[in-house]
């Protein structure tokens, strides 16, 4: 593993955590790793103590969202698996088993603080659709309001290969958008990032302020336990995801929870670089798997990473990949760098016969419908 450049330049600056200590909304979200392990199922200490500080901090006045990984891990045992399968229907079943597991003792464990919790299960596409991730928001927002402890989780039941997150890193992220959280925390079960081997008496990265500070970082990608989908890698992409978008971000371990919920100096913190985005931006930049490119003349990129404007038939000159309308697909420039991201609003089959040419004349040639932009800007995203 390669250190880092003035690894210890960090050390040095201050690190203000008192939005954590004093945030109004704050989401929280823990690994699989964390709560299961592939032999015993749930590990009842660990969920124990999380819900211990949790509660706590709900009962001084936090509003909290807990996305909690381990269903699928908790409904191994159950069934007789040995290991976490790589079959999606064998992840379903297990996921099935699992989360109703895993919420009775959430259920118990909050309980015992008169914390009432709920369960919330999401795909992607409710927070890649307006209507829905406003149904979503609302619901969310209302459990808050009411005092209850809403427990996240990607509904890996229903969810396919093609509209899953990916991990549930990602999927907080997301969430804390979603409820205009303070901040996030993700908790795991290694206690910081850090510029090398800890073992090999790598030092702790107390803050991140920007990607420069992660330059000549390798981040592991796997958990010790086995459990999970994620590791550091997808806790570091999350966290600069949510900074970048206007939201503090924590990485730590599980039983740092309640000090880092308190504003203690653990883990790394990832400070805000960035204004707020909409929800379905930062799932189309971020998480949503792309069908297709567009690949444009140099005066289309130039109005859409400069102008910030929809992307017109006129300005495409080749269309590659099959997708449908709604889809979501790469924009480029004809030297192949990708500028952008966008939900098109043609099929494959359609868009060849329109390139380069007006909306006006296709508007007149080939009808209603046919006049319009083939990603709207407000479906757009550069990356």
């Amino acid at each position: 593993m390669t250190s880092r450049t003035a690894a210890a330049e960090p050390e040095t600056r201050a690190v203000d955590r008192s939005v954590l200590a004093n945030a109004r909304r704050v989401v929280v979200k823990v690994g699989s790793s964390s709560l299961t392990s592939i032999k015993g199922g749930i590990a009842e200490e660990s969920l124990i103590a999380l819900a211990d500080a949790l509660a706590a901090k709900r009962n001084a006045g936090t509003e909290l969202i807990l996305v909690s990984s381990g269903a699928i891990a908790a409904g191994l045992a159950p069934l007789g698996l040995a290991k976490r399968p790589r079959d999606l229907a064998t992840q379903q079943a297990a996921a099935s088993v699992g989360q109703g597991l895993l919420m009775a003792r959430y259920t118990q464990a909050f309980g015992a603080h008169g914390v009432t919790v709920s369960q919330v299960l999401l795909t992607a596409e409710d927070l890649m659709r307006r209507s829905q991730h406003t149904n979503a928001f609302r619901a969310l927002d209302r459990l808050l309001n009411l005092g209850v402890v809403p427990v996240v989780n990607e509904n890996d039941t229903v969810a396919t290969h093609e509209i899953r997150f990916g991990d549930n890193d990602r999927l907080a992220a997301l969430v804390a958008h979603l409820v205009r959280a303070d901040a996030l925390v993700l908790l795991s079960d290694v206690d910081s990032l850090y510029d090398g081997p800890p073992s090999h008496g790598a030092k702790r990265i107390p803050l991140v302020e920007g990607p420069h500070d992660l330059e000549g970082v390798t981040i592991g990608k796997a958990g010790k336990a086995g459990v999970g989908t994620g590791g550091m890698m997808t806790k570091v992409e999350a966290a600069t995801m949510a900074a970048g978008s206007g939201i503090h971000a924590l990485v730590t371990s599980t039983p740092n929870a309640a000090a880092a919920l308190n504003g203690e100096d653990v883990g790394t913190w990832f400070t805000v670089n960035g204004s707020r985005k909409p929800v379905r931006l930062l799932w189309l930049a971020h998480v949503a798997s792309v069908q297709g490119r567009l690949v444009l003349d140099d005066g289309a990129v130039r109005a859409v990473r400069h102008h910030r404007t929809s992307l017109l038939p006129a300005g495409i000159s080749a269309v590659h990949g099959d997708f449908e309308a709604g889809d979501a697909v790469e924009i480029a420039g004809a030297d192949g760098t990708v500028v952008a991201r966008g939900l098109v609003n043609y099929s494959s089959e359609e868009l060849p016969r329109m390139l380069g040419r007006s909306t006006r004349d296709l508007g007149e040639e080939l009808g209603t419908g046919y006049d319009r932009e083939v990603v709207h800007v407000d479906d757009l995203v550069l990356v």
